[in-house]
């Protein structure tokens, strides 16, 4: 990141004075484009690609490419902050070899489409890049669905074309959690975590226009575009493509075993011996309600967060929050005082019948869950059909 910024410095020297000018003038040479980013499973963020604009005016010796997509891991509380969706991307810039090599050294291949625009839109891209480009203007409130550095240039091709982009593409319903799935389909425990903080309204189908939150899909969708201009004209949006770098194949990449799946059918079979185990002999392992209940309400704190205090627009409704709710952690602390066996009793009663009714109703909730939380919920109800056997049985 500090590379990053030392690259954003040096290109605001270059763009100083058209900065405070609030102006640029294109020759008849320049021109724009789209330059997409394939996914890498480097990092967490490069699984779902990249997409930049270049301008590029040999007339004028500029040849830059704008990033809606820079943050930095370094700002205090960026974690609380990204989880409460109040992280804070922002514009930045970078010469276009400084550009191209980043993704060279990541494996991405990085495709042009070279936009089909007259001077007039050409000029008031520009224009609008650079003043985008102060820093007041830079930041933005991101949302990785619906305003993120796919989004952004969309929206900016859309504004100041002449006419209305229409797009051709077919259009293959796809729900938002379906595609980003996709994306890290190769990163099993991602693919999890994102099922767990993601409620109902990640299973919405999204619309054609709201799919190029992902750069292939933009990329697919401006391919076929057309610009049905104020007169009824029509011109293709993209000119011409190129293949600037092409993308280094990954080695084999290696099945992982220690899946979401494998993990929690794994715990599920082992919390079911040791019940059996208690069963057959009459006992009582407090510390393994304890342990397993605990764990339970913190991730139901998490997801509560997720839901009731972010602002992230696709978290709430979230159906997990039947099994997994910050009350567990109550439910922690009655298992393992004797005095409140009652309450206790109680307790598990309760989450015995809401876990039964959410195992029985599984496929009929309105939102996906992923197959590794079946035997996690399975494990919870396990432990409280036990509690509800051990109090009728007057099992210590």
């Amino acid at each position: 990141m500090k590379y990053k910024y030392r690259q954003i410095l040096l290109l605001l020297m270059f763009l100083s004075p058209l900065l405070v000018q609030g102006q640029i003038r294109l020759s008849d040479e320049a021109r724009f484009s789209i330059l997409t980013s394939s996914p890498t499973d480097e990092e967490v963020f490069t699984i779902y690609g990249h997409t930049g604009i270049r301008l590029n005016d040999p007339v004028n010796d500029m040849d830059y490419v704008f990033n809606y997509g820079l943050f930095d891991f370094s700002k205090p509380n960026f974690i609380y902050r990204f989880a409460k969706g109040e992280t804070d991307y922002k514009l930045g810039g970078s010469h276009f070899l400084d550009y191209i090599i980043e993704y060279q050294m990541r494996g991405s291949s990085v495709t042009e489409q070279v936009l089909n625009l007259n001077p007039g839109e050409k000029q008031r891209i520009a224009e609008a890049l650079l003043i985008n480009m102060r820093p007041e203007n830079r930041t933005y409130r991101y949302n990785f669905f619906f305003d993120n550095c796919a989004t952004r240039p969309v929206d900016l091709v859309e504004a100041y074309v002449d006419g209305e982009v229409v797009y051709h593409h077919p259009y293959q319903p796809k729900t938002f959690r379906e595609m980003i799935n996709y994306a890290s389909r190769n990163k099993p425990w991602q693919t999890f975590g994102c099922d767990l903080a993601l409620g109902s309204p990640a299973d919405r189908l999204a619309t054609q226009h709201e799919e190029m939150f992902l750069p292939w899909y933009l990329q697919e969708a401006f391919d076929q575009a057309t610009i049905v201009g104020t007169d009824g004209t029509v011109r293709k949006l993209v000119s011409e493509t190129n293949l600037l770098v092409e993308e280094i194949p990954d080695e084999e990449i290696e099945k992982e075993w220690f899946t979401p799946l494998v993990c929690f059918w794994t715990l599920f079979f082992v919390v079911l011996g040791i019940t059996c185990q208690e069963w057959k002999k009459g006992i009582y392992y407090r510390w393994l309600d304890f342990l397993l209940f605990f764990i339970a309400g913190i991730a139901g704190t998490v997801i509560a967060f997720l839901c009731f205090i972010s602002e992230h627009p696709s978290t709430c409704p979230n159906w997990m929050l039947l099994s997994l709710h910050p009350v567990q952690l109550i439910g922690a602390v009655l298992f393992v005082v004797k005095k409140w066996k009652i309450a206790g009793y109680y307790y598990h009663f309760i989450n015995f019948a809401a876990l039964t009714l959410m195992l029985l109703g599984w496929y009929f909730i309105p939102q996906h869950l992923n197959a590794a939380c079946i035997p996690l919920v399975g494990t919870l109800w396990i432990r409280s059909a036990y509690g509800v056997y051990r109090y009728k049985s007057n099992v210590e």
